[in-house]
């Protein structure tokens, strides 16, 4: 790409602030290098780099490269074998860990995870631990090595602090005692890296020693005492030792840094990129940005663009469309209304990119590749080469012209201004029809009307306006595709205050022709805001009927589960009736079996009135649980013989033979049977014409049967069970359904270990009323379900 068009198009501003996305100077300085590509597997591969390390950002948050040094020369150093200093030791150390901390961010957490394109740079990084411990093991900063670097260098280290301690001994015992009169201050000194005492000059020859310096006015000679200058010379060769030991430990780890050369090498490089990636996705994370679609058809359509540039919560997203139906865009409009920011939109977008760079915008954005960019936008006037405005436009035009081609986007702002406006429209419809015939997709801005008629007569070329409101003199910046804008000027004036006589003068100066073209523009513009407002309206109505559609369903969904559960509790009470019923019979016969024929009739009558207890209590107790409104409770002057009456609790029908006495017992005759009910029990029903009775109404028993026909279950579900748990509630469901007269029922006992069913199919065996059973077939559970068959 042309130098020009970049500075032009402001990309090196999107550069600058991908640069402070970069933590390393090895990756800002790769960022400050990017330039857009033109091969389409490079930039589809950047693209993905881009979008692989935003999606580990979301996932993981940022992480920094702040460690990845710049090693050319260090590496260098090693690689003909010289012995690096502390700092650039440190600076190798540094890299290591940093590329710890890195290599470990890249690691999946799960293993089962797709790979995807950074996972190569990632596994590459070696972060040679031990080299770097090693490092950290021996230096502790940039002015101090460990005393246990080596064993050697411990050794010199605490024979010089022992040398030490024994001339500041020696010394105190000088300054506290005998030459404590000669001393100008009490205090132990250094010059020239030897211990002194400070000593008054004329006592200089009452302390023998060496002479090192004396202080500005000639009061003071420092002199170091004859008794430690061997102790000084000591500390001296020590001192020089130590600095030998140092460079042979600085040596030995070079040496050991020098084997892994190769190594650091590649890591610095893979943290460079790393950083130059994840900078990317920084700033595409800062701009919302999303990886567009790249195409070699010269298609671009950008779906709620934005500048990158602009205050991303004050820019109107805009939709712009390039190269499908049209390969020629004229935009038109009011100063201030857009048409250079989307002109500047598209041409930074299409860098962007093919430079790897996600775009703001939504996703499923198309771009194409062109292998150049050309931008004539901007006032570029010269004084110093004597160029007018309109001269240095056409110089930059006539050097697009030169060197565009198919594979070219051109972008033109006010195309053709600054001069004549016949001539200046001329030239412009000119320009536009020669890039058009080439195939070369061109966007243009302009005010000239020419223009708008040329792009709705020419063929593939299409109109565009910046939209504006007039009421409020304010542009809205939405890019309209398909109509021509109107300059709007005698309506700016107006609001402005420009008096109506000299707008009408104004009007009288144009003719009819570019009038009623004016005026068709107006009639284009009100009637597109027509449709604009229909629409949304039209889109209100269907998120409306939608969100009542779904209240709807949600009601009816609920209506539903209502009633299935209601139909389920009521199923599940009138089993519990049916089984609580079963089990008063069967008591009740049990006890009329152990009575006998010689039974007295009061023990008999004690045993059916405790019976009739258990039944009131029942009775009461599923009345307590149903929701059905309370009957008003009968008082006994209601009550006359004769009168028809239900008994709640046994579900029969009859007519009071006796009244109620201060219990509220009476009795009823039901039939041939008389029974003992109490006045609470009862209600009063209309009396029932006389019929022959159904067969299904004939007695008691009649309707517990139908009764069971309709709740009880044609299936049982022992899973989970075990075999003595199971096998009970078997036995019961059984006689259930035989009482209710099923033809067969499914026992779900599931496969498992088979232990339950074979449990079950054993018990079968042992039923009497049932004629046969098998395994289910394929649909109706297979090995964990068995048919039962009844006797009929």
């Amino acid at each position: 790409m042309n130098e020009k068009v970049l500075r032009t198009l402001e990309y090196n501003k999107i550069i600058d602030r991908l640069t402070e996305k970069a933590t390393s100077e090895p990756g800002r300085r790769l960022c400050r290098d990017l330039k857009p590509f033109t091969d389409m597997h490079v930039i589809n591969e950047a693209q993905q780099q881009t979008a692989d390390a935003l999606s580990r950002l979301f996932q993981k948050g940022s992480t920094s490269f702040g460690g990845n040094k710049d090693l050319g020369f260090t590496l260098k150093s090693l690689e003909v074998g010289s012995t690096l200093s502390i700092p650039e030791l440190l600076k190798i150390a540094g890299l290591l860990e940093n590329v710890n901390r890195i290599k470990t961010y890249g690691r999946r957490e799960r293993e089962e995870e797709s790979r995807d394109s950074l996972d190569d740079l990632f596994d590459g990084l070696e972060p040679l631990t031990p080299l770097s411990k090693e490092i950290r093991r021996c230096i502790l900063s940039e002015e101090e090595i460990s005393d246990d670097a080596s064993p050697a260098l411990k050794h010199i280290r605490r024979n010089m602090l022992l040398t030490n301690d024994k001339i500041r001994s020696h010394l105190s015992g000088m300054v506290n005692g005998s030459c404590r009169t000669y001393l100008q201050d009490a205090v132990i000194t250094m010059r020239n890296n030897r211990y002194c005492i400070p000593v008054k000059a004329e006592h200089k020859n009452q302390v023998p020693g060496m002479i090192h310096d004396q202080s500005s006015t000639g009061s003071t000679i420092f002199i170091e005492p004859a008794a430690i200058v061997a102790l000084n010379n000591q500390l001296k060769e020590l001192a020089l030792k130590e600095q030998e030991e140092i460079e042979v430990i600085l040596s030995d780890l070079s040496l050991q840094a020098a084997q892994h050369t190769e190594s650091l090498s590649q890591n610095q490089r893979f943290m460079t990129t790393l950083d130059f990636i994840f900078a990317k996705a920084s700033l595409a994370m800062e701009q919302n940005a999303t990886a567009p679609i790249f195409n070699t058809k010269k298609y671009i359509h950008i779906r709620k663009g934005r500048h990158p540039l602009l205050d991303k919560k004050k820019v109107v997203p805009i939709d712009i469309c390039l190269g499908g139906d049209f390969d020629l865009l004229v935009i038109t409009g009011p100063n201030t209304g857009g048409k250079t920011v989307s002109l500047k939109t598209v041409g930074l977008f299409t860098l962007m990119g093919q430079a790897g760079l996600h775009i703001p915008a939504l996703d499923r954005s198309e771009l194409s590749i062109f292998t150049e960019v050309y931008a004539d936008i901007g006032d570029e006037q010269s004084i110093e080469q004597s160029l007018s405005t309109f001269s240095s436009h056409m110089t930059s035009i006539v050097s697009i012209l030169k060197h565009a081609n198919a594979q070219s986007l051109c972008l033109f702002d006010e195309l053709g201004a600054g001069t004549d406006p016949t001539e200046g429209a001329a030239l412009a419809i000119a320009i536009l029809d020669y890039l058009h015939k080439k195939e070369i997709r061109t966007m243009a801005t302009t005010h000239y009307s020419e223009l708008k008629v040329y792009a709705l007569s020419a063929d593939k070329v299409e109109n565009a306006c910046c939209e504006f409101d007039v009421a409020t003199l304010q542009p809205t910046y939405r890019l309209l595709i398909g109509v021509p804008g109107k300059s709007n000027a005698f309506a700016i004036s107006s609001k402005l205050g420009l008096p109506d006589h000299i707008i009408q003068a104004a009007k009288e100066q144009i003719s009819q022709e570019d009038e009623s073209f004016e005026d068709l523009l107006t009639n284009l513009e009100q009637n597109r805001i027509t449709i604009e407002q229909e629409r949304l309206e039209i889109a209100s109505y269907k998120a409306e009927i939608k969100s009542l559609k779904e209240q709807l369903q949600t009601k009816q969904d609920k209506m539903d589960q209502a009633r299935e559960r209601i139909l389920r509790e009521a199923n599940q009470q009138a089993r519990d009736i049916l089984q609580e019923a079963k089990a008063v019979a069967d008591e009740t016969i049990r006890v009329f079996q152990k009575a006998g024929p010689g039974a007295s009739m009061k023990d008999l009558e004690k045993s059916r009135e405790k019976i009739r207890g258990k039944i009131s209590e029942k009775n009461e107790k599923l009345t307590s649980k149903t929701a059905q409104p309370k009957k008003k409770q009968l008082q006994p002057d209601q009550l006359k013989l004769g009168d028809n009456v239900k008994i709640l609790s046994m579900g029969l029908t009859g007519t009071i033979s006796s009244l109620p006495d201060h219990k509220g017992n009476l009795f009823v005759q039901c039939g041939i049977l008389r029974s003992q009910a109490n006045i609470k029990d009862l209600i009063l029903i209309e009396a029932e014409p006389a019929a022959n009775p159904s067969p299904l109404q004939r007695s008691g028993s009649s309707r517990i049967k139908m009764s069971k026909s309709y709740n009880i279950s044609t299936e049982i579900n022992l899973l989970g069970k075990t075999v003595d748990e199971a096998l009970p509630e078997l036995d019961k469901y059984l006689d259930d359904a035989y009482l209710a007269h099923l033809t067969n029922v499914r026992v779900v006992h599931g496969k498992g270990t088979g232990a339950l069913r074979k449990a079950v199919q054993t018990h079968l065996k042992k039923v009497k009323y049932v004629e046969s059973f098998r395994l289910g077939e394929h649909g109706e559970g297979d090995a964990g379900v068995t048919i039962v068959t009844f006797k009929s």
